[in-house]
C-alpha cells in the first residue's frame, strides 16, 4: 500500500488564482468553447458481441445477439464522433495514449444506457469521465478550463443593423 506523499484528488484542489499558484506558474489550459473540429480518429476497440441468456431445462443457453451487437456498436461509434467534438477533444488530439481511455468511457455509456448495466459499470463510467476530463472534477484534476469568448456579445451587438425609421418620416410631410 502506498503510503505518504501527495496522491490523485488528495487535498484541495489547486487555485489559478492564487499567489502560490503563481509562484509554482500553475495555470489552467485553455480550450476552445467552441470544440474540436479535426478529423475524428477511428474507433480503436473491437466490436464487443451482445449475448442473449436464458435457460431451458434448468439449463443456461447462450446466443449471440447479432442485431443487439450491431446496434450497440452503432451507438459506441455515434458516442465516439460526438466526444470528439466536445473541447476537451483539443487535448486528445495533442495526446494519443488517452484514446483508449476515451473509447473505455464511450464503451461503458453505451453499456450504461442498456438494462445490462451494473451498478460497478454506472460507477466505472464516472472514474473514466474524470480521467478524460468529462466532468467538473475531471477538467480541475488535468488542468483544464474551456475558454469564455469574452467579444461574442460586442461581436453581435456591431453586426445588428438598426432599423430605418419610417414612422418618423411620414409624420414630418413633403413640404
Amino acid at each position: 500500500m502506498a503510503r505518504g506523499g501527495a496522491r490523485n484528488r488528495s487535498g484541495p484542489t489547486p487555485d489559478p488564482k492564487s499567489a502560490r499558484s503563481d509562484r509554482r506558474s500553475y495555470k489552467l489550459t485553455a480550450l476552445p468553447a467552441e470544440g474540436y473540429d479535426g478529423e475524428v480518429p477511428d474507433f480503436p476497440l473491437p466490436d464487443l458481441p451482445v449475448w442473449h441468456e436464458y435457460f431451458v431445462d434448468k439449463q443456461k443457453v447462450r446466443e449471440l445477439d447479432q442485431e443487439a451487437t450491431e446496434d450497440r456498436s452503432d451507438r459506441e461509434r455515434e458516442l465516439w464522433r460526438w466526444a470528439w467534438r466536445t473541447p476537451q477533444a483539443c487535448a486528445w488530439s495533442t495526446q494519443p495514449w488517452r484514446w483508449h481511455a476515451v473509447a473505455m468511457w464511450v464503451r461503458t455509456s453505451a453499456l450504461c444506457e442498456s438494462s445490462d448495466a451494473t451498478a460497478a459499470d454506472k460507477n466505472s463510467l464516472h472514474r473514466f469521465a474524470d480521467q478524460i476530463g468529462l466532468s467538473p472534477a475531471g477538467m480541475k484534476e488535468n488542468g483544464w478550463a474551456i475558454a469564455v469568448d469574452e467579444v461574442a456579445a460586442k461581436r453581435e451587438q456591431t453586426t445588428t443593423v438598426a432599423a430605418k425609421p419610417k414612422r418618423r418620416l411620414r409624420a414630418v410631410g413633403d413640404e
